[in-house]
């Protein structure tokens, strides 16, 4: 709770973790290893620091050592961390608890539009540091990185219940940047 109420945190916050929570909640029976999906939510983003490029990693180092100073299973640790590092958002996830986590970390792009419009700001708030016109760029760039997939979301639960509207949103903040 400490690491998600980090001053320098404007998104990636105990509002992110509680959205993810209240999501996770209303799909946790879809979940494989549901124990492991919440273990990895806690810990997704609980290193992050907006000026390096290995938070995922961090978060997901940190995530091992407690399980195994807990006497975790192996093969539990194991699938935590790669939970984790599947929010990397590199690659599209494969296994399916993978893509339950993947699909409520990215939740937030089909959140109703004021909440996505606020979404927007705590990312620009994080990202402060960089030069407007650099940061229009590289965001529009990821934004539409995620508006060219066949499907943001791969699970038919949030392929369902948000598809369209993060579509919709997305298309809405890309015009916004240009």
């Amino acid at each position: 709770l400490a690491r998600y109420s980090e001053p320098h945190r404007k998104y990636h916050t105990l509002q992110h973790l509680t959205e993810c929570l209240t999501h996770f909640e209303a799909v946790r029976h879809l979940a494989e290893q549901p124990g492991e999906v919440e273990i990895a939510l806690w810990f997704h983003d609980g290193i992050y620091d907006t000026q390096r490029h290995d938070n995922e990693r961090q978060s997901a180092d940190w995530a091992r050592a407690v399980l195994q100073s807990h006497d975790a299973a192996p093969a539990a640790v194991q699938r935590v961390d790669e939970l984790i590092m599947a929010t990397c958002h590199s690659a599209l996830p494969v296994a399916p608890d993978e893509q339950l986590l993947v699909d409520i970390d990215l939740s937030i792009l089909g959140a109703p539009p004021p909440r996505f419009a606020e979404y927007e700001e705590q990312i620009r708030q994080e990202y402060a540091f960089v030069p407007e016109g650099l940061f229009r760029q590289k965001r529009g760039e990821i934004l539409r990185g995620f508006l060219a997939r066949p499907a943001i979301y791969s699970t038919p639960h949030f392929q369902t219940e948000l598809e369209a509207r993060a579509r919709d949103n997305l298309r809405q903040a890309i015009a916004g940047l240009n």
